[in-house]
């Protein structure tokens, strides 16, 4: 629904606006020029090393709300663009997510947005037609949310007890016969190296390729290893059915 006129239109996904759009204050940029725009995004923020992709997070975030290439959905692209960038360069494996710190607080988010909008304060604040100053905050307000998303899954999952709850599962699975001997040692290696190369399963196991291939599919079987294809390393996964067993604490009870 457009909000000035108040009149509704059909919304294709992925298709950029082909009209002029107001949000609060700003005027975004005209329909014309948002694949030009885009360009420009694209070439600014998607040849950075790590460092500077997470320094600049927040502006490329708020340049995509600025540009508004959709009549609608905007916000939401942006913050799972912002997620996809952090999980690329961070290797977070989706553990977190800032887009759900975002939500916490939508109240700040929505202020600083409107705020990085906002014309300079002074000659101090930037060199460009909107304020600097504004923009700095936001970045310091969306990097915190990061950190308190981190911490907030670290309580949760306790990474650092992990592989003694997944230890005692896998015996117990195995004593139960439900799982290959060496299971094990086969999860550990990967908790060790976060990956593993299906042709290291054998020397891992240590009692040949037939054996190594039975435990490798008993895990896939049990959804706790993945891989892209028949050929590409091995990557622990966290099925849900596993949750309360691995990450104890991860989702609430249910009452009953």
């Amino acid at each position: 629904m457009d909000e000035t006129t108040k009149a509704r239109e059909k919304v294709v996904p992925g298709e950029l606006r082909r009209r002029d759009v107001r949000v609060g204050n700003h005027v975004a940029v005209s329909p014309g020029a948002v694949l030009r725009f885009l360009e420009r995004y694209e070439a600014v923020y998607s040849r950075l090393g790590i460092s500077d992709t997470i320094v600049t997070a927040a502006a490329a975030h708020h340049r995509l709300v600025w540009i508004h290439p959709f009549v609608d959905g905007n916000g939401r692209v942006s913050r799972l663009i912002s997620h996809a960038s952090l999980l690329d360069v961070l290797d977070t494996g989706g553990v977190w997510s800032v887009a759900r710190g975002l939500a916490r607080t939508v109240g700040d988010y929505k202020s600083h947005l409107a705020n990085c909008d906002l014309p300079r304060h002074n000659d101090l604040d930037g060199r460009g037609s909107l304020s600097e100053e504004c923009l700095a905050d936001f970045t310091r307000y969306f990097l915190s949310t990061c950190i308190d998303q981190v911490r907030f899954m670290e309580g949760l999952m306790r990474p650092d007890e992990l592989r003694v709850r997944i230890k005692v599962w896998v015996d117990e699975e195995t004593r139960l016969d439900r799982l290959p001997a060496k299971s094990g040692a086969i999860l550990d290696a990967i908790l060790y190296r976060g990956e593993l190369p299906r042709s290291d399963a054998a020397d891992i196991v240590g009692t040949g390729e037939r054996q190594a291939r039975r435990v490798v599919s008993a895990l896939v079987e049990r959804d706790v290893l993945v891989s892209q294809s028949t050929r590409a390393p091995l990557r622990l996964a966290f099925p849900a059915a596993l949750a309360s067993r691995w990450m104890p604490g991860l989702f609430p009870e249910q009452q009953s």
